[in-house]
């Protein structure tokens, strides 16, 4: 197993981005990247969770590591389009405009499929796909209407890999997937650019304490490096896809991972 790397130093990739993050408070992908968005030069983001307390901890922590940005947050729950709107609503009149979007709730759990209720596919389904797809109708139109913007979705390798248990997550992630490649060719008449990243297993406090030790040293073990992702590494190749160094890049869905089933 090699060690974790140190986290690099920014570069300014994002400088004068304004973005919109969902699911971002607490201690996973999505508090990393909007860290990585304001460390990457981003003058303002707009961060949503369901978590009330965990998203004003979450507000507090990036505007005092980034004092020069302006940082807001709004209670969402994305399967909810009235909150959905709202979100977008309150996120555009903060920001001014939205260059990118991030796309990182999403839903998870372990049952098979002879156990699984249609509640708990549903629910599975409501929020990491069609929460995603909430998400990018609401937000489309003030992209196209600027005539720019990046959307980010957060995939999984469960996408293309097989895993016991996770039928619902990983059909609500292909999905992901296969909406990008679509909806990335209506946005790109509008210069608009939609991609996905399809992370493996990234380490948080969240997930040690939500899923089974055994499990998660396994799928560590699994991985090209014999590690789990730091959530920042999954958060840098956001950065990436967010900026104009994937300016070219349409409707892609990038692994970080070793991509063994």
């Amino acid at each position: 197993m090699t060690e974790s790397p140190a986290c690099p130093p920014a570069h300014g990739l994002l400088n004068g981005k304004r973005a919109l993050l969902t699911a971002a408070a607490g201690a996973g992908i999505g508090f990393s990247a909007a860290e990585r968005f304001l460390a990457e030069g981003c003058e303002a983001v707009v961060i949503s969770d369901i978590h009330e307390r965990r998203l004003g901890e979450a507000v507090e922590r990036l505007r005092a590591s980034s004092p020069q940005a302006e940082v807001h947050g709004v209670l969402c729950d994305v399967s909810q389009q009235a909150q959905v709107d709202q979100l977008v609503r309150e996120a555009h009149a903060f920001l001014g405009r939205i260059d990118v979007l991030v796309n990182n709730a999403g839903l998870g759990g372990e049952k098979r499929v002879v156990e699984m209720s249609d509640e708990d596919w549903n629910r599975v389904l409501d929020i990491s796909l069609t929460g995603t797809f909430r998400m990018t109708r609401a937000v489309l139109p003030i992209m196209q209407a600027q005539g720019a913007g990046a959307i980010v979705n957060n995939a999984s390798v469960l996408g293309w890999r097989a895993q016991k248990a996770q039928a619902h997550y990983a059909a609500a992630k292909a999905g992901v997937m296969a909406f990008t490649r679509c909806v990335a060719l209506e946005a790109a008449e509008f210069g608009v650019r939609i991609n996905a990243v399809s992370p493996s297993i990234a380490l948080h406090p969240f997930l040690k304490k939500s899923a089974d030790p055994a499990l998660l040293a396994k799928l560590s073990e699994q991985e090209a490096f014999g590690r789990a992702a730091e959530p920042w590494e999954i958060a840098n190749v956001m950065v990436f896809l967010a900026s104009d160094y994937a300016s070219y890049l349409v409707g892609e869905s990038l692994s970080v991972s070793s991509q063994r089933a």
